[in-house]
C-alpha cells in the first residue's frame, strides 16, 4: 500500500540526506518527494509517498523521529487532505493535430505555457488522479518530456474526505442511472 508522510524538519543542510539515507538503508524507495518552506521561518515541510505495509511504515516513522532536525512526522494516508501536484508536459504535435490537444487541455483546465510550430507545452495542476488521467489521454501523442513535482498535501481542518464523497456520489449515480 502507498503511504503519504508529512515531515516537519529544521531547515538545516543535510536533513534530506539523512532522511534519504534512512530510507536507502531500509531498502525503501521514495515514490514522490516534495520539499519547501513551512509556515514558520527555519522550518521545512517534506511530503513523501512510500510503499509499505502499516507495520513497516510505523517502524519507519519511529526511525525518522529519532533523526536530529526532525520536528514532527505524520502518516496522513487515511486523514482527509488536500493534495496537489504539478506536471509540465511537452508534446510533439503538427499544427493540424493541435486542436485535439487543446480540447483535452481545456477539459482538464491545463494551461498552455509554450507553443512552437512543432510542440506544445502544458502546465497541469491538480490531485494525483487528475494528473494521471490527463497523462493517459495525452499518451496517444508523442510526449517529448515530462517534469512532475512531488505531491504536496495539507490536512483538511473541515475533516471532509473528498475521496469518500466522490465514491459516494459515483455509487448514487450508478444506482440512479443503473
Amino acid at each position: 500500500m502507498k503511504h503519504t508522510l508529512s515531515v516537519l524538519v529544521e531547515d538545516e543542510s543535510g536533513v534530506l540526506s539523512r532522511i534519504s539515507g534512512l530510507f536507502a538503508r531500509r531498502g525503501f524507495n521514495i515514490d514522490s518527494l516534495a520539499v519547501g518552506p513551512a509556515e514558520k521561518e527555519g522550518i521545512s515541510r517534506i511530503t513523501m509517498s512510500v510503499k509499505g505495509d502499516n507495520r513497516t511504515i510505523e517502524q519507519l516513522i519511529k526511525q525518522l523521529n529519532k533523526l536530529i532536525n526532525i520536528l514532527d512526522v505524520q502518516n496522513v494516508t487515511n486523514i482527509p487532505c488536500i493534495e496537489r501536484e504539478l506536471m509540465l508536459l511537452k508534446i510533439a504535435v503538427a499544427p493540424a493535430l493541435r486542436s485535439s490537444i487543446l480540447e483535452i487541455s481545456n477539459i482538464f483546465r491545463a494551461k498552455v505555457v509554450d507553443i512552437s510550430n512543432f510542440s506544445l507545452t502544458l502546465e497541469i495542476t491538480g490531485d494525483p488522479g487528475k494528473i494521471f488521467a490527463v497523462q493517459q489521454l495525452l499518451n496517444q501523442h508523442e510526449i517529448v518530456a515530462i517534469a512532475r513535482t512531488g505531491k504536496v498535501i495539507l490536512v483538511r481542518d473541515s475533516n471532509v474526505n473528498t475521496e469518500s464523497l466522490k465514491r459516494s456520489l459515483e455509487y448514487k449515480k450508478s444506482n440512479i442511472y443503473g
